[in-house]
């Protein structure tokens, strides 16, 4: 699968175009800003997808989920994911519940230009081990988001990310990765937060102007997943739960901007 993940070299952006791709991105942030207020035991997911719909259209902005294509469109502007749902979520009539993590991940295009990001939010009161598996999800982006500007190629700073994430006992995903973004969601290259012989193969430079969607899936089991039968959600194959956060981080001269977050953020060299 990763054989030609990195055939293209990936399209730098110009200081500009990364403006206008944090104009998006504070969207992005306001909209899971309003989910996390959303997000409390007896809510539908239902319900916090059409708030951000309708956000997106209170302020001009193109969803990048809702009708992507595949053998059945996806459907929402959101993805809402919980415990053992790792990613790609189905928002409907599912009732969120006290002890659960919620996951929302969500994506927009404003001006031409897309930011992407997700966010794992635990529901009341969750066990002492969800809280853990949350915070380590967290820590292993924040390696990302970190150790950007410190590395040359993309596997030293993935080789971290997979290193934490199983050092504190979990298992990376490695069905799914990151991405390029910029003009399109989906953009060269792909950003796996993992390493292997493959990867290694197929690694890319970091350099100024490179914009990407690192987006770590830590479960709390074994790796493995599988598709259910809706052609989209994502589950862990033992049944344990999984998290999954995000951000669209651009490396620049001065650092990495984060352009998903909800204020400016940049984290110097």
């Amino acid at each position: 699968m990763l054989r030609n993940l990195f055939a293209n070299k990936p399209e730098l952006k110009t200081p500009s175009e990364i403006g206008l791709m944090r104009e998006a991105g504070k969207l992005v942030a306001n909209a899971l800003k309003m989910c996390k207020g959303m997000a409390k035991p007896g809510v539908i997911t239902a319900d916090i997808d059409k708030a951000v719909e309708d956000f997106y259209k209170q302020n001009k902005a193109i969803s990048l989920f809702k009708g992507y294509p595949g053998k059945v469109p996806f459907p929402a502007v959101t993805c809402i994911s919980i415990n053992e749902q790792v990613v790609h979520g189905i928002p409907g009539g599912k009732v969120i519940r006290e002890g659960d993590i919620l996951k929302i991940d969500t994506a927009c295009k404003l001006n031409g230009w897309c930011a992407d990001s997700a966010i794992s939010i635990p529901i009341g009161t969750v066990s002492d081990e969800k809280r853990r598996l949350i915070e380590v999800g967290e820590q292993v982006l924040n390696i990302a988001i970190r150790e950007l500007s410190r590395c040359k190629w993309w596997t030293e700073v993935a080789t971290k990310m997979q290193k934490a994430a199983e050092d504190a006992g979990f298992s990376v995903v490695t069905q799914y990765v990151g991405h390029g973004i910029g003009k399109l969601m989906h953009e060269h290259p792909q950003v796996p937060n993992y390493v292997n012989r493959e990867v290694i193969k197929q690694d890319f430079k970091l350099e100024e102007g490179l914009v990407l969607a690192v987006e770590p899936m830590i479960n709390m089991g074994k790796a493995e997943t599988e598709v259910l039968r809706d052609y989209w959600t994502v589950v862990t194959r033992d049944g344990l739960p999984s998290v999954h956060v995000e951000h669209t981080l651009a490396l620049t001269k001065n650092g990495v901007y984060v352009l998903t977050a909800e204020e400016d953020l940049v984290i110097k060299i």
